[in-house]
Order: C-alpha cells, then sequence, then structure tokens
C-alpha cells in the first residue's frame, strides 16, 4: 500500500461504520480502500452500481496483493467489508431514497465523508432548480447530513463528520440573493467563483454545525486535499486558463496522486490524535485556517437559514425542530 507508512497505523473495529459519498474513484476511492483495510466497514454511495462494484472488487485485490507482501496493520479478515449504495447528489429525491434505504439497514453510522464532487462545471440546473454545483458540492450534503446526524448522534463515541472542501473557498463571494447564479447567462457564468461558493459553503457548514453539535459524541472538520490527478478535472478541460493550469501544475510536480490527496481525509477522519478536535480545517494533514469570509458568523447563520429554506420541501416539521435543537 504505497506511501501508507506516513499514515498512523490505526486499527478500527469491525463495529465503526463509515459512509463516503464518491467512494468509487479518485481520494473517495484510496480513502474508502485504506479505511476498509484497517478493518472497518466501509459504505459507498455514488450514482454507477457498476463503477461502485468494480471499484470494490479492484480494492479487494490490492488488499490480497498487500497482504501477500506482509504488509503491516492490515486487517486479519479474508475480505474486507465494502458495500455499494446508490446516491445521486444532483437528485435530492434521489438524496431522500438513500436516506431512506440508509436508514432501514443501519442503527449506526460512526464516519460521515462528504466527499462527492464537481469542479467548475458549465452553467447548469438541476431537476430541482439548483446550479448544479452548488446541489453536488453542498445542498445535497445538506440533506444527507441534516436526515443521518441523529443516527450518528445515537452511535457510539467519536463520531466524525467530515466535509471535502478546497482552497477555491479562497475565490467565493457571498450573495445569496445570487447563489444560483441565474442572473448570468452561459457564456459569462463564472465557473471558478461558484465553485468556490460550494466549497466555502461546506465550510461555513461546519460551523454552524459544530455549534449545534457542541458537547455531543459528533465533531465536524473540513480538508483541503490539494490539487489531485483526478477526474474532477473532466468539466472543466474545455476552459483554456484551468487545463493550461492543471497540466503545468501536472510539470512541475505539484499535483498530488489519489493517494496523497486521501491522506488529509484519512487523517481527518480515523486519527485518533484528532478525536476530538472541531471546526479544523486540514491541509496535508495539518491544522490549517480558511479564510476570514468563511469564518464570518453572521454570514454563516444566513447561509444556513438559505438552506434550510432551499430543502423545504425535503425537510419535514421533525427535521426542523431537529435542526433547530443541535
Amino acid at each position: 500500500m504505497g506511501g501508507s507508512p506516513s499514515l498512523p497505523e490505526v486499527a478500527l473495529s469491525t463495529d465503526r461504520v463509515v459512509l463516503i459519498t464518491g467512494g468509487n474513484t479518485g481520494i473517495g476511492y484510496e480513502t474508502a480502500k485504506w479505511i476498509a483495510m484497517r478493518g472497518a466497514r466501509v459504505i459507498i454511495a455514488c450514482r454507477s452500481e457498476e463503477r461502485a462494484k468494480s471499484a470494490i472488487e479492484r480494492i479487494q485485490r490490492e488488499f490480497k496483493e498487500e497482504k501477500s507482501k506482509g504488509a503491516v496493520g492490515l486487517c486479519s479478515s479474508e475480505n474486507l467489508t465494502l458495500e455499494f449504495m446508490a446516491l445521486d447528489l444532483s437528485s435530492l429525491k434521489s438524496v431522500e431514497s438513500f436516506i431512506s434505504t440508509f436508514k432501514a439497514k443501519e442503527p449506526k453510522l460512526h464516519v460521515l465523508l462528504c466527499n462527492a464532487g464537481i469542479a467548475l462545471h458549465p452553467q447548469e440546473y438541476t431537476e430541482d432548480g439548483f446550479e448544479i454545483m452548488f446541489q453536488v458540492n453542498y445542498l445535497g450534503h445538506f440533506l444527507l447530513v441534516s436526515k443521518l446526524l441523529p443516527l450518528m448522534l445515537s452511535s457510539d463515541e467519536d463520531c466524525r463528520l467530515v466535509f471535502v472542501s478546497s482552497v477555491a473557498h479562497r475565490t467565493a463571494s457571498f450573495d445569496l440573493d445570487k447563489a444560483q447564479g441565474k442572473h448570468h447567462t452561459k457564456e459569462n457564468f463564472k465557473r471558478l467563483l461558484y465553485y468556490g461558493n460550494s466549497k466555502i459553503f461546506q465550510i461555513m457548514q461546519m460551523y454552524c454545525l459544530n455549534r449545534r453539535l457542541k458537547n455531543t459524541n459528533v465533531a465536524v472538520n473540513s480538508i483541503h486535499p490539494g490539487v489531485v490527478n483526478t477526474e474532477l478535472d473532466r468539466n472543466f478541460l474545455d476552459v483554456n486558463y484551468a487545463r493550461v493550469l492543471l497540466r503545468l501544475s501536472k510539470i512541475i510536480h505539484v499535483t498530488k496522486t489519489p493517494f496523497e490527496g486521501a491522506k488529509t481525509l484519512i487523517t481527518a477522519a480515523v486519527n485518533p490524535q484528532f478525536k476530538d478536535t472541531r471546526d479544523a480545517y486540514f491541509v496535508n494533514m495539518k491544522l490549517r485556517q480558511p479564510n476570514r469570509l468563511a469564518r464570518n458568523q453572521q454570514k454563516q447563520e444566513a447561509l444556513w437559514k438559505y438552506s434550510i429554506d432551499c430543502l423545504k420541501d425535503f425537510l419535514k416539521e421533525e427535521d426542523l425542530e431537529f435542526l433547530g435543537k443541535v
């Protein structure tokens, strides 16, 4: 398991349930693999059953290969416990269906990794009417978290929620009246700005949640994985400046492999050192501080109210009561 010595040798209980969105590729794949290899039960939530099952088969093969090499720190079982569950964050009905299925199957949830995302997507709106990066990166996860938090609160100690954000949050602005970008035409839609907005919203949600989850067993953090060579760039290869910057970053070795990018997410998810850490923004496995806008409490709370209003058709009275209490 290349590079794993730089990660803590953490043995994870087979009873520990980890849910990761977008766990079939990129840093999500590497995170799912590493955590499963340490013993936890990992559920990969993504759109494609075919791709998820292919990823799970590959993980099982790589696990056996590492065992045959005598790699240390692996769990003792012959096969890893990995499952696929269908989730399309661009459809709130799909998120709702996933939540119902998950709750019917799982009595506990210890780690929720909000990893799935898209970057620099052209202007497009989901079936729910929201700008697609806003919904996939942020709002869909907001609904997922809102409905699964009660399960985490009733699980064991040291439950963790981690948002995969980005340094792109530093490019964001804050104007909720223009949050969906509908005042732009397709030609002048600012893809980097709206990607950055979706990523700063995740960090702001982290702060809102931690205020409400104070003195509970659930801690919320966020990360920047680095510039990772993954499929995330498939949405912006038509953007000349982005394509050039990506190519240049590869040439000068600024980009990371998916495993190198996953290290920070894995650290936030399972490293015992950070058991009681909250409101952290991890970069290169270390604590850093997001920008000032992300830390603005008044704007955080305005976003919280805006998000709940966006989800009014999907949040029931008991959900709203719960969100008001936590």
